[in-house]
């Protein structure tokens, strides 16, 4: 069910039903050669949709609509990029989830779709939920759905930018957003993400990069492996392990 497409009659009829409540989070940002800048909403955005209709058999769930911006300052210098700073961004969500809560609601679940929110994300549940008296939690759906992705996708384990997975994705959803004359010029480097380096042995040390010094056309993967039906199989996979976890009364009824 959508958020906006409901009367407040009936949100408060679900906040009463103990209803989760998904924020989907994404970014506007560059995606290489061939593909629109609003990959990330387009995407989480379904996602969080398919998700939703699975698990409403079980218990009520919600969708409000998907906070289009993000954390973006790695892909301004590719340009076609809007980022926040992450103070705005913490004031944002802290918004958006007090009002969740002031309807009534209790539970609440932050779907992420842009990689360069999550490790401030997880950050941003750990410090507010302690003060929102609400359960909240987050989950990037690539991460949540890696073994799954990992049998689907032929030149990488899990999503990257702009690659095989999302590629492959906005060819299901909307192939009028994606240019198969570029594929071939979005192949990125190889590795894939060298802004992280091993050291140590089992310590993993990151530093600031900007995609435009890990790859000149702002694209990691290889989308020219993309296609539709790989596609649908990505966005299922990840609409069930997101379903999944609205579904799991253990995990929401745990104590916070």
């Amino acid at each position: 069910m959508l958020w906006s497409s409901l009367k407040a009659s009936e949100l408060t009829a679900l906040a009463a039903r103990d209803a989760i409540v998904v924020v989907p989070l994404a970014s506007c940002e560059n995606h290489g050669p061939h593909l629109a800048t609003g990959v990330d909403m387009i995407l989480v955005t379904e996602v969080a949709r398919r998700a939703a209709e699975r698990a409403s058999a079980h218990r009520p769930v919600v969708v409000v609509p998907t906070v289009w911006c993000g954390l973006a300052e790695m892909h301004m210098s590719l340009g076609g990029t809007i980022t926040v700073d992450v103070p705005v961004y913490y004031d944002l969500l802290r918004s958006i989830c007090r009002s969740i809560k002031r309807q009534g609601f209790k539970n609440i679940l932050l779907v992420n779709g842009h990689g360069g929110n999550t490790h401030v994300l997880n950050g941003f549940v750990n410090d507010f939920g302690a003060e929102l008296d609400a359960a909240i939690a987050v989950a990037t759906y690539w991460q949540l759905a890696a073994e799954a992705f990992g049998t689907i996708l032929e030149d990488q384990r899990n999503v990257e930018h702009a690659c095989e997975g999302e590629t492959s994705m906005m060819l299901t959803l909307a192939p009028e957003l994606c240019d198969p004359s570029e594929f071939g010029n979005a192949v990125g480097p190889e590795p894939a993400n060298p802004s992280h380096v091993e050291v140590a042995g089992s310590l993993a040390v990151h530093r600031w990069r900007s995609f435009e010094a890990r790859t000149s056309h702002g694209a990691l993967g290889n989308p020219t492996r993309a296609t539709a039906e790989k596609g649908e199989r990505l966005l299922e996979a990840a609409a069930d392990a997101i379903a999944d976890l609205l579904r799991n009364d253990r995990f929401w009824a745990m104590s916070y």
